[in-house]
């Protein structure tokens, strides 16, 4: 569940002097808030048949690159691509879509920004993205889009999914209306991952014996750590593949296959991928303003359970875990409502008025399946089941889905927005289902290597 936005941040607005009176102010500075960067012109070649438009142009934190293509044949519709987290440097790169050829070939332009700012900033990549697809016409000369659409990777799905929402289009600065949207491999409820960051760490802390007893505990601090937390639970952690200890580091499996969505297939691989679990251990020791793009802290665990088994209530063992564990309190109000612009990190509430259709993969240990869970119950809550379909695919890494795949999900999409049938999904909610092991094989369309094949038809 979402936590409620409260009067508290009344408290932390003031009126500017030269504002009108209705006109709320923040007066918290994030750290995010003086960070520059600078805008990388795109030197991409245009594909064959097709026109390319690059540059910079204004962004909401500054300035952003962008490209557009257009093909010969333009069918009148654009797609909007929102790229994922680009890091923490300071050049602003534009990254072309991985359908960028496919695309090409039926006739969709696509357009993408760089975003006027790096870190996890998905208020820029929704203000930015919409800017662009706004500006079309003027950066074309060509007529504007019959239809735009969305599609978005990893953070980028975070902002393809905000794209759509009810309260972007009522407080976004750059207003732009979708026809549909894909996120793939996204984050499809802002709060949640950065609980998850938060619990696995703290979760590994604690069973290694070195968990911390004050927040924020510090990034320098829980670095230090590491290597002891490390060998505490690991016998090996030597790429591609790290093994867990029998003791410590098995229980650390389980509260992360409870955490993440339950059990389901390819879990296993994906929680041993030694590369995301240094993605997800090295967040460790956060202060849960996820790197300066809040203005304060948005983690807490009060009401989290950390189990380890199945039963219907915990064991001598959990509970003495539970009560030796670190509890945080968030913050009030860690992300208010703006005036001027979305949300620092823009909602996913479920109030969706067009067609969307997700990717997932079930091993996926750093933006983990249960955002689907998530996400179908907000869409479900907000009456708007109908609009939403979900596909889950049997794969380890994040984001880790062949051309085939993503293509026949768009190619769903784009018949379904049109007024087809509505495509075929997967249930994402069920326990029973999602412990079949054959979970996923519907629109698996490449075996992974570590993988189990799907039964033959």
């Amino acid at each position: 569940m979402k936590r409620s936005v409260t009067a508290s941040l009344l408290a932390a607005l003031a009126l500017s002097a030269c504002a009108p009176a209705s006109v709320p102010v923040p007066t918290t500075p994030r750290a995010h808030d003086a960070r520059t960067y600078k805008a990388v012109t795109p030197t991409f070649t245009a594909l064959t048949g097709a026109s390319i438009y690059q540059g910079v142009m204004p962004g909401i934190h500054g300035d952003a690159a962008y490209a557009i293509e257009v093909p010969a044949n333009w069918n009148g519709q654009l797609i909007m691509y929102a790229h994922g987290y680009a890091g923490d440097g300071p050049n602003l790169i534009v990254q072309a879509p991985a359908l960028r050829a496919y695309w090409l070939s039926l006739g969709y332009a696509w357009g993408a920004s760089s975003y006027s700012a790096n870190y996890y900033d998905v208020q820029a990549g929704v203000e930015d993205t919409n800017a662009l697809a706004n500006a079309f016409p003027t950066l074309t000369g060509r007529a504007r889009p019959t239809k735009t659409l969305i599609m978005g990777v990893s953070m980028g799905g975070h902002v393809a999914g905000a794209a759509v929402e009810k309260e972007t289009a009522q407080t976004a600065k750059n207003r732009t209306t979708y026809a549909a949207a894909m996120p793939v491999c996204g984050v499809m409820d802002e709060e949640y991952e950065f609980q998850w960051l938060g619990d696995y760490t703290l979760a590994a802390a604690q069973l290694a014996g070195l968990g911390p007893k004050t927040f924020p505990q510090g990034t320098d601090t829980y670095a230090k750590l590491l290597p002891d937390i490390l060998a505490a639970l690991f016998t090996s952690t030597t790429d591609p593949l790290w093994q867990e200890n029998a003791t410590q580091g098995a229980k650390l499996r389980e509260i992360a296959r409870n955490l993440t969505g339950g059990p389901r297939p390819v879990f296993d691989l994906g929680f041993r991928a030694g590369y995301w679990q240094k993605a997800v251990l090295g967040t460790g020791g956060a202060d849960g303003t996820v790197t300066g793009i809040l203005p304060r802290n948005i983690y807490g665990n009060v009401n989290t359970s950390y189990r380890w088994t199945s039963g219907a209530t915990p064991t001598a063992a959990e509970a003495a875990f539970n009560a030796g564990i670190l509890r945080v309190t968030p913050d009030q109000n860690p992300n208010p409502a703006r005036t001027d612009r979305v949300r620092d990190l823009p909602r996913v509430n479920g109030e969706i008025g067009v067609p969307v259709l997700t990717m997932h993969t079930t091993g996926d240990f750093y933006v983990p399946f249960k955002h689907q869970q998530l996400y179908r119950a907000a869409v479900n809550a907000a009456g708007n089941g109908d609009r939403l379909v979900q596909r889950a695919i049997r794969a380890a890494g994040h984001c880790e889905f062949t051309g085939p795949e993503l293509a026949e999900g768009f190619g769903d999409l784009v018949k379904w927005e049109a007024g087809g049938a509505k495509p075929a999904g997967d249930d994402v909610t069920t326990p029973a289902v999602l412990a079949d092991p054959a979970y996923g094989c519907r629109f698996t369309r490449a075996t992974r290597p570590g993988v189990d094949a799907c039964p033959a038809n």
